[in-house]
């Protein structure tokens, strides 16, 4: 039976050739998980492309493989058919350069914010001068100049955020993955974190894969939007997003945002 045309899935957005860092290209992706014992698959015969500086917005079901599609960008998950590559060279274990951002925080609480943003400098040997001065030039990026001597628990859930996120940019990440990082937090604070990313991210330009289960929050942050099925995850569409940068809150009431809103409402409905 033919999907109805309100729902029809778009042709997949082939990413344009670029010299620039940051480029994902995944191929035929499938991802088994669980114990040797109950394997199942949660991505199957994936195929996307990413160009070097895009926002791409990750939706779909509850459980269908978001998450797992971050972890095997990153490197944390292996393939067990396809593969995946990051400027032509294969995904086979984590590098600093592929940044994760999780919804919960993963800060030392022991440690103070300055010490937690220059810890990946730390390991790669860089002296304590400079990690400090580079881990303060991201502490001010992102709105915390003045809290460096804090401690995690001293601080709110947005700001815990807002070291975590300076805490991955210290590396220099060609991709900065994000799996729900603003989940936690109430509407208000939410919203500001999101206006912040974007911020950041129109100064660093580096590549963003972000997993939300937000229609709201996937519009107003991204280029592209790749919708995924129920699990074993397939992609069913890719969703250009043409609407105007710099966004602002009357960004969700244009005609365009409210379109694309109920593009993705459907596609919803129709894998559930």
């Amino acid at each position: 039976m033919n999907m109805p045309a309100a729902i029809q899935p778009q042709a997949r957005v082939r990413a344009p050739v670029s010299h620039a860092p940051g480029r994902i290209d995944v191929r035929s992706l499938t991802v088994e998980v669980g114990p040797p014992h109950a394997r199942f698959a949660a991505l199957d015969s994936l195929d996307v492309d990413i160009a070097p500086g895009e926002f791409v917005c990750v939706l779909g079901p509850s459980g269908c493989g978001k998450s797992t599609l971050l972890g095997a960008i990153a490197g944390h998950l292996p393939a067990t058919h396809g593969e995946i590559a990051v400027d032509g060279l294969a995904v086979d274990r984590p590098h600093p350069e592929r940044g994760l951002v999780f919804q919960q925080h993963t800060l030392f609480p022991w440690k103070r914010v300055i010490d937690n943003v220059a810890f990946g400098l730390k390991m790669k040997g860089v002296g304590a001068s400079e990690r400090r001065r580079e881990a303060a030039e991201l502490l001010a990026l992102v709105g915390l100049a003045g809290f460096e001597s804090h401690y995690p628990a001293q601080l709110s859930g947005g700001m815990q955020q807002r070291v975590e996120i300076a805490r991955v940019l210290i590396n220099r990440p060609r991709i900065l993955l994000m799996d729900e990082p603003f989940g936690a937090l109430d509407a208000q604070t939410r919203r500001m974190m999101q206006t912040l990313l974007l911020d950041i991210w129109a100064q660093i330009r580096t590549t963003v894969v972000f997993v939300t289960h937000d229609i709201d929050e996937a519009l107003f942050l991204g280029d592209r939007i790749l919708m995924l099925s129920q699990r074993p995850a397939r992609l069913i569409a890719d969703i250009a997003v043409p609407l105007v940068r710099p966004r602002s809150d009357e960004s969700t009431t244009e005609a365009g945002f409210i379109d694309i809103k109920r593009r993705c409402l459907a596609l919803l409905r129709e894998t559930a």
